[in-house]
């Protein structure tokens, strides 16, 4: 599994969702997260269609198939809540 995530600098649920994810990658060394910047990494993150609301976390399987996102500021049980279905 992998998980995008989409945030910003100017963001404050993008802060909080960061450490979240902080948690996510040291509980789950084996999920790939790639982080991409709303303003700076524009022509990456288009091929996602990523919204005006930040942040997007884009779950993916092992073949890169999107399986689910949630959009805007999430806790980390709502998190792993996703991992544990698509695991």
């Amino acid at each position: 599994m992998k998980i995008v995530k989409v945030s910003a600098m100017w963001c404050p649920a993008c802060l909080i969702v960061d450490k979240e994810i902080n948690k996510i990658k040291l509980d789950y060394p084996n999920i790939e997260i790639l982080e991409y910047d709303y303003d700076f990494d524009s022509e990456e993150i288009k091929y996602y269609n990523v919204g005006e609301i930040l942040p997007v976390l884009i779950f993916l399987d092992k073949d890169s198939n999107e399986l689910t996102r949630i959009v805007g500021e999430k806790k980390y049980q709502d998190i792993e809540k996703v991992i544990k279905k698509y695991e």
